[in-house]
Parts: structure tokens; sequence; C-alpha cells
């Protein structure tokens, strides 16, 4: 561990304190660590407005490269804040609770990637930040959705590609550049659950909605789509553009910035496939972070993320290539 933790004289129990108490224990751990407290988008409402910074994977990764806090909370899941580290070795990152994965980062296990690679000879590694240490580690740049097609467009086009682990976006930006790709074939859960057809009844029900899309879902929503990109670009979106309704096809939680930026808009989630379910498609890792554990987290300084040296410097080759384009 990288910053000391002393326990409290009284160390009060989360579980016995209201929210209100809780944001104030956790305000005032934050200034005692030296603690910034990052948060993505799909993050809770509540722990959004607790946060630092709110964002996406891109600007999440350069808030963490240009802090100067001693503590990185990371209130978002595992590979966000493996990131953090990979950019902070010297810094204490943190992460509410160790179990907020993600499916897209699960599907691409190492030892797998690593032998796709080995099949795969002489291409530009392109993986999305959605991915574990190990397989940043194995790859010549990461992207983001936000600037994918700008990565894969950086690369000569004489040179073979392959982009992992979502065969959605990669095929989105495949459709964009006009580059083949080789697809890892990954998706995430939340974006391929949402519903095409009660996408289509709602868009029958509000005839003047405009549906903005993350490129993670699969194309047979992207083609409805009056919008393609990233959450910070979607948010954007329905800032600038002068429509009135739209249909927002990614997580859920990105609705609590959306509403804030545009009250006189009508905003929409894009339901999921669940029977006799109108709810939206939420990420049940994102949702794993609460209250009581970021105050657990900032009291204890754990869960803690730690990796093995080799695999931080490797991966932060590729890290640092991505952000190196700006």
């Amino acid at each position: 561990m990288n910053t000391p933790f002393p326990p409290p004289a009284i160390a009060p129990g989360a579980k016995t304190m209201t929210d209100f108490e809780l944001v104030g224990e956790i305000h005032r751990l934050k200034e005692e660590r030296n603690a910034i407290i990052l948060a993505h988008y799909y993050q809770q409402p509540e722990i959004q407005e607790l946060a630092d910074y709110v964002g996406d994977s891109l600007g999440l990764a350069q808030a963490a490269d240009k802090t100067n806090a001693d503590v990185i909370l990371f209130c978002g899941v595992h590979f966000m804040a493996e990131t953090a580290k990979i950019l902070n070795p010297g810094k204490t990152v943190l992460l509410p609770d160790l179990n907020a994965g993600c499916s897209l980062a699960d599907s691409a296990p190492a030892d797998k990637f690593r032998a796709f690679l080995d099949r795969h000879p002489d291409h530009v590694v392109v993986s999305y930040i959605n991915c574990s240490a190990e397989v940043k580690a194995m790859s010549d740049i990461i992207c983001t959705s936000s600037n994918a097609v700008k990565v894969v467009q950086s690369i000569p086009a004489d040179r073979k590609v392959i982009f992992a682990p979502d065969k959605h976006l990669g095929a989105y930006v495949q459709r964009v550049t006009g580059r083949p790709l080789v697809l890892w074939d990954g998706v995430c859960e939340v974006h391929v659950d949402i519903s095409l057809d009660k996408l289509k009844f709602l868009l029958g029900k509000y005839p003047d909605a405009k549906l903005a899309a993350h490129p993670e879902c699969p194309p047979h929503i992207l083609e409805e789509a009056d919008f393609v990109g990233s959450t910070s670009a979607m948010l954007s979106f329905v800032q600038n553009d002068p429509g009135e309704v739209f249909i927002v096809a990614t997580e859920g939680g990105i609705l609590h910035k959306m509403r804030q930026a545009v009250p006189d808009k009508k905003l929409i989630a894009a339901p999921a496939n669940a029977e006799n379910s109108c709810a939206c498609a939420e990420c049940p890792y994102m949702k794993l972070n609460t209250l009581d554990k970021l105050y657990t987290a900032l009291l204890t300084g754990q869960p803690e993320i730690t990796m093995e040296e080799g695999v931080r410097v490797k991966a932060l080759r590729s890290i640092r290539a991505m952000l190196d384009l700006g």
C-alpha cells in the first residue's frame, strides 16, 4: 500500500449511518487521504454527485493520468481501476467492490487471447479499454468508444489489424473506416440485451424521437439510430441537437447527467429484453458500488488494486500510445 490508512479513534459502521452521514464521512476521509473520486456515467446518481470527475472511459483515463491525489477511489468496474493503477504505480487505487467486473473483459481471458494472437502473427493489436491488464499488456494500442475510429485510422493502411474484445464496436469501426479488422468474439451483456422489438414500439409511440445508440450495441440496433457514439458523445448529442425527445440505447446510468444537462427534453431509456419488463438496460457490475462501500474503502484502504509490475509496464505502453494520440 502506498498511502497509510490509520484507523480513526472511533470507526462508525457504515451500515449504521444514514446516506447523509455517509456522504459527510466520505468527504471528510477524502480530505484526510488526499483522495480523488472518479466515477463512470453508469454509476448510481448519488455516487456521480459525490465524484470529483464523472466521465466515460477515455475521460476517466485522462483524469487518472493528470491527478495529483495520493489516493484514487475509482467508482466504476475493475478494468477501469486497473487502468488508473497502470498510469499511477505510486498511488493507492481503490475499487469499492472487487466483484465489479465486466462481461467484455471476462470474454477475453489472457491465455486464450495469447493463443488467438499466435494464430494471427504480424497484426497490430488494438484492444478496447474494456479488457484486463494482461490483455492490455499484449496489445499495441488501447482505444475507447470515443476514439476507436481515430486509433484505427492512425495505423498505416498496409498493416493488418486485430480488434478486441468487443465485436460490435469492432464491426462499427470497420464500417466507418473501411478497414478490414480481425475481430475477437466478445460482447457487452448490457448492450446486446437491448430489445429491438421494444425499441421499435417506443419509436412508434414517439415518432419524433431521435435514437442515440452506443457502438457496443449490435448492428440491428445501430441501424435504427440517428446517432452512434460513446457515452460522452451521446451526452453532447442530446445537448446540441434541436430535438425534444430522445431514446437512449446504452446503460441507463447516463440518463442522470443527461437530465441535468437538458431538463426540458424528454429522455427515454431503451428497454432491455427481460420478459414483461420495460426496465432500462443496467450493468449489474457498475451497480455494485454503493455509498457504504465507498466509505469503507476510504476508511480502510481496501480493496486496493495491485498487479505484477512487468504486466503494468507492458500495459502502460499501449495505454500511453492511445493517450499520445490526444
